[in-house]
């Protein structure tokens, strides 16, 4: 498709519900920033933050960084992502994509979204490795067993990671997919990725490891922001991260467009 304008995207986003008023409710997102706050294992997507961050503090941050309503007193309805800040973010994510590309560097791309944001890493990993990126894949099949007793293994399509059940592609938030695979990448005496790009507990872990990590993260997972300002994390775009795959095709374009014209 054509690459959109940044006018265009941002129109785009508003109306696809990507950025604006978005479907993460508010209830919801103070929930979790609280859970963050708390820190319980399953939002802190593997980082351990240096900084006090209260629940006020992470509300704060996120009214900063995302744009959702800075009232602690609004606790019901509709929450939302300021469009102009994903698209500051989205720039940034380009800006680094095109370096990895000129360098033509080893880089791993992982999501805990196969049903969204999937639709955006798999074309990005696709033209990376096009522009002469080693898209690397390390530890297929390790499995391990979720706090509910669930079992999941690490699959990689089109050179994206994500986990399965053996039957279907799963969400998750876990860091220790990605753990695992760079304990692989130990194992086989092979460098670990210059870049990671990814979401969830895959880019919390990379970050945490000390590689840097790029990606995206919804409203309400306070704890890549967090990291970003922290500096464990390099870039976190803030956009809904399930709707339908479709919907996320002019945001690709808008990433792929300057990977194309990149040395």
């Amino acid at each position: 498709m054509s690459t959109p304008s940044r006018d265009e995207l941002r129109a785009h986003l508003v109306a696809s519900r990507i950025a604006g008023e978005v479907d993460t409710p508010r209830d919801n997102n103070l929930r979790n920033y609280g859970l963050m706050a708390d820190r319980h294992p399953s939002y802190l997507f593997g980082i351990s933050p240096r900084g006090a961050w209260t629940r006020a503090d992470v509300l704060a941050l996120m009214a900063e960084r995302v744009g959702v309503c800075p009232d602690p007193a609004y606790r019901h309805g509709v929450d939302t992502i300021d469009p102009d800040r994903t698209l500051d973010r989205l720039d940034a994510l380009r800006d680094r994509l095109v370096v990895a590309a000129e360098r033509h560097e080893r880089v791993l791309v992982a999501t805990g979204h196969p049903a969204g944001i999937f639709a955006i890493h798999l074309e990005v990993a696709m033209v990376l490795q096009r522009r002469g990126c080693t898209l690397l894949a390390p530890a297929p099949g390790w499995s391990f067993t979720t706090r509910d007793g669930g079992y999941r293994e690490i699959r990689h399509v089109g050179h994206v990671a994500m986990v399965s059940d053996r039957g279907e592609l799963r969400h998750t938030h876990s860091p220790q997919p990605m753990e695992a695979m760079l304990g692989a990448l130990d194992e086989a005496g092979e460098p670990w990725p210059d870049l990671v790009v990814a979401d969830h507990g895959w880019a919390g872990a990379a970050g945490q490891a000390g590689i840097e990590a790029v990606g995206y993260a919804d409203c309400n997972d306070p704890v890549l922001f967090v990291a970003e300002a922290e500096g464990t994390v390099a870039v976190s775009v803030p956009l809904d991260d399930n709707v339908l795959p479709h919907l996320y095709a002019p945001v690709t374009a808008y990433l792929l467009d300057a990977l194309w014209r990149c040395g």
